[in-house]
């Protein structure tokens, strides 16, 4: 994890912060891009790629000269798309899809034996499509050069959101806040509890998530493996909202206001409860850039179902290159169709909910929602192995 470096504070967020605040108005994006440059090179050469990944900082680059063309309308927009998507398929799915066709990797011609991801690729992408589709829709402006290039390379948010929107961000950029003291106050304790939460809480479950391997996995006992299994859903949860905190703490330092992305998930009674206070930035994503072009909710009922089904298909293609990642987002999509064949069935309510039926409901998405972690954090084979040895197979 990079923000918990002495790295992250010391050489970027600390000086970035409080040069930004110092400098005039009219330079302020350019801190933000020297900045997150620096950023995403250090930590490209240190941590995730080396120099190929470092190099990776043309992306960017390419990207802003790239979206300048960007019109209403024009179909700039569609091929900015189109290249954004082949920037992900090539850096995080070669390998998976050309295995899917030729098998192993010893029997595969187009394996990519140094494949890497370049930080924070599986986020920055979503951002370029946010931009080049709003763009054709005529849902933002266009900003500057330097406004545009700042909101990409802005570090906070670089490496694991939230997923950001330009309309918002733009105003924050162009008149953060002035309260200095109020802004670092709350930073700093944003910050200091997404460290908390990583370290006293995300951390500790790993001493119980180690074991989500298929050896410990046959030589368990039945009734330590839902123990294993809810420490890993603990474990996910605090530590990618400990990102969070930390990335909106820090965005807080320069007087600028990022998305929440986590609100008591796992307090939710339904799946369509918990995907709107799981990762929102990401929910809301999927929703304005597949679901509503899919058709959404206008359609007819089988229809809507099949466009449940699709979006989760791309959450989980997202999450990982994978079949345990798509069968992840295939899950919550059938939890998610469930959910609307009920609540469709069931009609409008004529009395309040009973106190026995909200805790029957809080419990069964609590435990579905769980239960599909087994997919997420472990190969499909292995998942399949532990929920059989769960239920008794």
């Amino acid at each position: 994890m990079i923000f918990n470096t002495f790295a992250y504070f010391i050489l970027f967020l600390v000086p970035a912060a409080i040069t930004f605040r110092l400098v005039r108005p009219a330079a302020q994006p350019w801190v933000c891009i020297t900045f997150g440059a620096s950023f995403f090179i250090f930590f490209s050469l240190t941590q995730v790629g080396g120099a190929f990944g470092a190099a990776c900082i043309v992306i960017f680059i390419w990207e802003t000269i790239f979206s300048r063309f960007y019109k209403q309308g024009s179909v700039l927009c569609l091929v900015g798309i189109a290249q954004t998507i082949l920037f992900l398929i090539v850096f995080k799915y070669w390998n998976f899809l050309t295995g899917l066709v030729f098998g192993a990797p010893t029997h595969n011609p187009l394996y990519w034996a140094g494949a890497f991801l370049p930080l924070g690729i599986s986020f920055f992408t979503f951002e370029f499509i946010h931009y080049a589709v709003d763009r054709y829709r005529g849902n933002t402006q266009a900003g500057t050069f330097s406004e545009y290039m700042a909101f990409i390379l802005f570090f906070p948010t670089m490496v694991a959101g939230p997923i950001k929107r330009y309309q918002n961000f733009l105003p924050s950029l162009r008149e953060p806040s002035l309260e200095w003291a109020a802004d670092w106050r709350i930073g700093m304790t944003r910050l200091l509890t997404g460290l908390a939460k990583k370290f006293a809480l995300a951390d500790l479950m790993t001493a119980f998530t180690n074991h989500l391997n298929h050896a410990d996995i046959a030589q368990a006992q039945r009734w330590v493996l839902p123990i294993w299994l809810l420490a890993y859903g603990m474990k996910i949860y605090f530590d990618f909202s400990a990102y969070s905190d930390i990335a909106i703490g820090s965005a807080r330092l320069f007087g600028m206001k990022v998305p929440e992305n986590f609100d008591w998930p796992y307090a939710r009674t339904n799946a369509a409860e918990f995907w709107k206070h799981w990762h929102i930035s990401l929910y809301r994503w999927l929703l304005d850039y597949v679901f509503i072009p899919l058709g959404g909710s206008r359609c007819k009922p089988p229809r809507i179902l099949v466009n449940l089904m699709i979006t989760m298909f791309l959450s989980g293609l997202w999450h990982g290159a994978g079949l345990n990642f798509i069968v992840w987002g295939l899950w919550h999509g059938m939890l998610l169709a469930v959910h609307r064949t009920w609540s469709k069935w069931r009609g409008k309510r004529t009395t309040a909910p009973t106190l026995a039926g909200t805790v029957a409901a809080w419990a069964i998405t609590f435990v579905t929602v769980n239960l599909g972690w087994a997919f997420f954090c472990m190969d499909l084979p292995t998942a399949t192995f532990f929920l059989k040895r769960l239920f008794g197979g």
